[in-house]
């Protein structure tokens, strides 16, 4: 318990350093008479190139979250055939049983956020199709509101499907025959 809950607070931290890192952390100082005056190509707040890699990072993690829903019903479906196979062999099934409902509930609470994510990517505000930043004011505010549901859709899964893994995978090691000793 208190693991996830350290997970879940570095994730936030992360997401929240990400959005920070968009920003700039230096003050802005008056030049004095002596000093010469910037160039005016300089930009202020973050370089467009900078905003473009972390929308295309954002981006890869949007696909990589879809990808995890393409194959959300595949592991409920092992989840089901395991659940079979232990009460055919007379095995407790309750625990298993359990993280897959969990498993199953979460998923249907993170998809529709999942599917909210579409909008902001295809409206891609502040961006072009291409990726290139052509307004940084808005690249920024959608980089943040994509970083927002994203992290909405990690905060409802829960883990659930990390831990049902486990379980799985703690369940078939359990049930594994023993192995001949290697004779010497």
């Amino acid at each position: 318990m208190k693991t996830m809950l350290f997970k879940k607070m570095t994730l936030a931290a992360l997401v929240f350093a990400l959005i920070l890192a968009a920003f700039p952390l230096t003050g802005v100082f008056a030049a004095g008479q002596a000093d010469d005056p910037l160039p005016p190509t300089q930009e202020q707040g973050p370089g467009n190139e900078r905003l473009e890699k972390i929308w295309a990072r954002m981006n890869h993690r949007y696909e990589r979250t879809g990808k995890f829903f393409d194959k959300s019903d595949e592991l409920a479906d092992k989840a089901d055939r395991m659940i079979e196979r232990l009460k055919e062999a007379g095995e407790p099934t309750a625990e298993l049983e359990a993280a897959l409902a969990a498993y199953q509930e979460a998923v249907k609470q993170a998809q529709p956020i999942y599917e909210s994510c579409k909008g902001i990517i295809a409206s891609h505000r502040g961006f072009d199709s291409d990726g290139k930043v052509t307004d940084p004011a808005q690249a920024i505010q959608t980089i943040g509101d994509l970083g927002s549901k994203l992290m909405e859709v990690h905060e409802a899964m829960n883990g659930t499907a990390r831990d049902l893994v486990e379980l799985m995978k703690s369940i078939r090691d359990a049930h594994k025959p023993a192995t001949p000793a290697a004779e010497s």
